[in-house]
């Protein structure tokens, strides 16, 4: 299959992408690392009369170090960069440890964060950690630039806040979590994942659990059942204890009855809420044993 006709330009700056978007009355498509939209193209799922290629804007691919801790991402770092970038992995090495699971090698080489973010897959890795991390995706468009937090910016099936007219030119995260963990489960290397759960026990007064799911529902998914059940724990952990394996199984449990996934060829229902629960469980307890072995050294 081939793409229908549509007309390209390159943007300079964020500037210019957006006065194209506004000049295309919302129509047009921005391509980045494209590893979605042009297959989209190619089978005219997608019918884009513009596409704005934001490649050469300068800045939009940088990483950067904020006080106490934090971090701030271009919208245009690569899956590869998440991956392997020394800054990441000391101050998100939770969103370093996701970008080595989404897809194949020329995938990641090309995908961006930015790009994941926006097309807003609920299956995919990235959109879950950022919300399980508590980050601030930063949109520009006609009337300035706005921060959404990243719980409300995904809100169903590819489909997020942003406006038409606006594009996603950076990623904020705060300092780094008390500790982490991720598990997902596909049917090959490089598959979406058939469900997956990041975990993140946040610093604060007291400590607080947050757990996403993917792939088991329209979205991201918060489990609140399960951060209540480790409630108490965490404070425990957050004084220096540590989880106990039946806590861990206990917040599994309730992380299951959180989730009303989808049945499709791939995987049940019942399944999929299976997995939520066995996976919940193994990430909580990697993110202890994670902060266990921080403990020691």
């Amino acid at each position: 299959m081939k793409p229908a006709p549509f007309r390209y330009l390159r943007a300079g700056s964020v500037a210019e992408a957006l006065s194209a978007l506004a000049a295309a009355g919302g129509e047009a498509r921005l391509l980045a690392g494209g590893q979605s939209l042009v297959p989209a193209m190619n089978f005219r799922v997608a019918r884009p009369p513009l596409l704005v290629d934001i490649n050469a804007i300068p800045g939009l691919d940088a990483i950067r170090p904020t006080d106490g801790g934090g971090l701030v991402l271009g919208a245009l770092v690569r899956h590869a960069a998440l991956a392997r970038a020394p800054l990441v992995a000391e101050r998100a090495p939770l969103l370093a440890e996701a970008a080595r699971h989404i897809g194949h090698r020329a995938i990641r080489n090309r995908g961006t964060l930015g790009g994941s973010l926006a097309h807003a897959d609920p299956a995919a890795e990235l959109p879950a950690v950022v919300v399980a991390l508590g980050a601030e995706p930063r949109l520009a468009g006609p009337g300035g630039e706005r921060g959404v937090a990243a719980d409300a910016f995904f809100r169903g099936p590819l489909l997020t806040a942003l406006d038409p007219e606006e594009m996603l030119v950076e990623l904020r995260l705060p300092a780094p979590a008390l500790a982490w963990g991720f598990a997902e489960l596909a049917r090959r290397p490089g598959d979406y994942a058939l469900a997956g759960v990041a975990a993140v026990l946040a610093r604060g007064t007291p400590p607080r659990a947050r757990l996403v799911a993917f792939g088991a529902g329209p979205r991201p998914l918060r489990l609140p059942s399960a951060e209540h059940v480790l409630g108490d724990a965490v404070e425990r952990v957050g004084a220096g204890g540590e989880l106990d394996v039946e806590t861990a199984r206990r917040a599994g449990a309730a992380a299951g009855a959180d989730v009303d996934p989808p049945s499709d060829v791939h995987a049940s229902a019942d399944y999929r809420r299976h997995l939520v629960a066995v996976l919940t469980e193994r990430a909580l307890l990697g993110a202890f044993d994670r902060l266990r072995a921080e403990r020691r050294s």
